[in-house]
């Protein structure tokens, strides 16, 4: 986990080079290439351990385990994010998909998707995200 949460103005100064030294490859393949990790495969994916998300390049909050549930896509699932304009929704038309992109806002990181087939008795969204873009920060809730 990140040491502390970046700003954006030092976000803006990280260089390719820099985000390399900060992620793992496959970090950095999901993260900075827009890739995705296999299904069922991702720390987060089945984990009830409460806390707050945060966002693996940056440290920026983004989800909260609350709001986390199983759907059984192979990834980790939120029916919110923790706070409006914690991420950014873009379209994204590749691998002949029509679907909706969603980047951290703060350091721009490549997250997942977000479909309108989440719990109808909460929001109705279901954010599908990499687990190897986040850092579960533990809650000191016992």
């Amino acid at each position: 986990m990140q040491d502390r949460e970046l700003s954006k103005e030092e976000v803006a100064q990280l260089t390719d080079a820099d985000w390399r030294a900060r992620l793992s490859d496959e970090e950095y393949r999901v993260l900075r290439e827009k890739g995705t990790e296999r299904a069922f495969a991702g720390d987060y994916t089945d984990t009830e351990d409460k806390g707050i998300y945060r966002c693996k390049g940056c440290g920026a909050k983004l989800f909260m385990s609350d709001n986390k549930f199983h759907s059984g896509c192979g990834w980790p699932s939120f029916d919110k994010t923790v706070f409006e304009g914690a991420i950014d929704e873009h379209l994204d038309t590749s691998h002949g998909m029509r679907r909706i992109e969603v980047t951290c806002s703060n350091c721009d990181a490549h997250l997942g998707h977000v479909f309108p087939d989440g719990p109808q008795d909460t929001t109705g969204m279901r954010y599908c995200i990499n687990s190897i873009a986040l850092d579960l920060e533990p809650s000191s809730d016992d």
